[in-house]
C-alpha cells in the first residue's frame, strides 16, 4: 500500500490544474489516470471536435497558449497535446494507465483500490471529468430493432454510420454540429430541439467569449446565482469552433436542409413522439440571447473598451409553421439515432455515503466531506468551472482548503 498526502483522481485539465497548485504549495501528491494523459480529448471526441473558446482562454494555473494562432480554436487532438505538455512542464506525478476501482474511508484517511496496487492518503480529489457517460432518456430501449444509436462519446464521423436518414435528439453545441456534419455528408437528418440557447459567435467585433471573459460573466460566483440546480443544468451555447459563421444555430441547419422538430418526449409503437413547443423553446432561446446581448452592452457603456462596434440585433428563430409531431422509425427512413442529450460524471467507484436520492454527487463548491473534493463539475465555484479556462480558479481555492484540511491532521 502506497501512502502520499494527496490523491488525484483523473489526468485531464482539472487533475493536472489540481496537480500544479498542490505542487506549488509543495504537498505530496499522486494523480492517477485509467489511460493515458488526457486521453478523453483523443479518444472519446468525435474527430472534427473542436474547442468553443479562443486559444487565448486556455489558460491553466502557469501556463498559457504560446502558438500564433491565439483567436484559433484547438482541434481535440492539439487540446491533447497542450495538456501532454502542461504536465510535462509541471512536473506531475501522474501514474498511467491506473484505473480506479474503489474510494474508501478509513482511520487513515482514504483508501483508493486501482487495478494496480492500493494508495492511502488524507485527502482525495475527484477530478475525472463531468463528461464521463453519455445521458441517454430511459425510452431509448423503445427503440425499434435495426436503428443503431450513438452518443457524442461514440461518435467520430459520418463514415461510420449506415445509409439512411439520423435523427439527432439535442440542440446544445454538440446536437447542432453534429447535425450539420452528418447533412454534408449526405444524410437526410432530423434536429430535435428543446431547451437551447442561441448565440452569436462575434458581437460587436469581439468574439463572444471575449465579451463572457471581460463582463464578467465566466466569473460568476455559485453563491451569487438564486437557482444553482438549474444554472448547472443550463445547455451549453449553440456555438462551433470557427469564427467562419455568425451563427451556428437552427436558421443555419434548416437552411442547409436540416428538418428541426420538437423535444423528443416519447418512442411509441416504433414511432418517434415530438412535443409541440418547439416555437416556445425557440422563442425563449432568442429571449435569453438577446438578455445576454443586452448585458453585454450595459458593460460596454459602463466601461468603454476600445475598439468596440456599435450595439447589434438579430432576427429571430425561424420555426416551421406545422412542424412534424411523429416520425416512423420503423420503415427504414431513420437508421440511426444520435443522443445528444448531455453527459454526467461516474463515480461508480466511490463507495462513501454522498449521493443524493437520484445519485447526483453531493458538494458544497467542490468541498464534499472533509478530506474529498471533487474538481471540473458544472458551475462548481463559478460558471466556468467546468471549462478548460475555469479550472485553475477552482484548483487553487482547493488547493488552499487540503493545505487547512492537512494541517488540522498535524495539530
Amino acid at each position: 500500500m502506497k501512502r502520499t498526502d494527496t490523491i488525484v483522481i483523473g489526468a485531464g485539465q482539472a487533475g493536472l490544474a489540481m496537480s500544479r497548485c498542490l505542487s506549488d504549495r509543495g504537498i505530496r501528491h499522486v494523480v492517477l489516470e485509467r489511460g493515458a494523459i488526457a486521453q478523453a480529448w483523443s479518444a472519446r471526441r468525435w474527430d472534427s471536435l473542436k474547442l468553443l473558446t479562443p486559444n487565448w482562454q486556455s489558460r491553466l494555473p502557469g501556463f498559457a497558449y504560446t502558438g500564433n494562432d491565439p483567436d484559433g480554436f484547438m482541434s481535440k487532438d492539439a487540446v491533447a497535446a497542450h495538456l501532454r505538455r502542461y504536465a510535462a512542464t509541471s512536473s506531475a506525478p501522474v501514474e498511467e494507465r491506473t484505473g480506479v476501482r474503489s474510494v474508501t474511508a478509513d482511520h487513515a484517511g482514504f483508501r483508493v483500490e486501482t487495478d494496480r496496487g492500493g494508495w492511502v492518503g488524507s485527502s482525495v480529489v475527484l477530478a475525472s471529468g463531468a463528461c464521463s457517460v453519455a445521458t441517454v432518456p430511459g425510452f431509448a430501449a423503445g427503440l425499434p430493432e435495426g436503428i443503431a444509436s450513438h452518443t457524442g462519446l461514440d461518435y467520430r464521423n459520418p463514415g461510420q454510420l449506415s445509409p439512411g436518414g439520423v435523427l439527432v435528439v439535442g440542440a446544445s453545441a454538440t446536437g447542432v454540429q453534429l447535425a450539420a456534419e452528418i447533412r454534408a455528408a449526405g444524410h437526410e437528418v432530423f434536429l430535435s430541439a428543446g431547451e437551447h440557447i442561441r448565440a452569436p459567435r462575434s458581437y460587436r467585433g469581439k468574439d463572444i467569449q471575449w465579451w463572457m471573459d471581460s463582463a464578467g460573466i465566466l466569473a460568476t460566483k455559485a453563491r451569487e446565482v438564486d437557482d444553482l440546480e438549474r444554472a448547472r443544468r443550463v445547455p451549453s451555447l449553440q456555438l462551433v469552433g470557427s469564427a467562419r459563421r455568425m451563427f451556428f444555430d437552427l436558421n443555419m441547419l434548416a437552411e442547409g436542409g436540416v428538418e428541426i422538430v420538437g423535444r423528443l418526449s416519447a418512442i411509441r409503437d416504433g414511432t418517434a413522439l415530438f412535443s409541440g413547443g418547439l416555437a416556445n423553446h425557440c422563442a425563449l432561446s432568442d429571449l435569453k440571447m438577446n438578455r445576454l446581448l443586452d448585458t453585454f452592452d450595459a458593460w460596454a457603456e459602463r466601461r468603454s473598451p476600445e475598439g468596440i462596434a456599435q450595439p447589434e440585433r438579430f432576427g429571430p428563430t425561424r420555426v416551421p409553421a406545422a412542424p412534424r409531431v411523429s416520425l416512423d422509425l420503423t420503415g427504414g427512413r431513420i437508421r440511426t439515432i444520435i443522443w445528444a442529450t448531455g453527459f454526467r460524471p461516474d463515480f461508480s467507484w466511490l463507495h462513501l455515503p454522498v449521493f443524493d436520492r437520484k445519485g447526483g454527487l453531493i458538494h458544497q463548491e467542490g468541498r464534499v466531506a472533509p478530506g474529498l473534493y471533487a474538481l471540473g463539475l458544472p458551475f462548481m465555484r463559478r460558471r466556468n468551472s467546468a471549462l478548460l479556462d475555469g479550472v485553475g480558479a477552482d484548483a487553487a481555492a482547493l488547493a488552499a482548503e487540503i493545505e487547512r484540511h492537512g494541517s488540522r491532521l498535524a495539530a
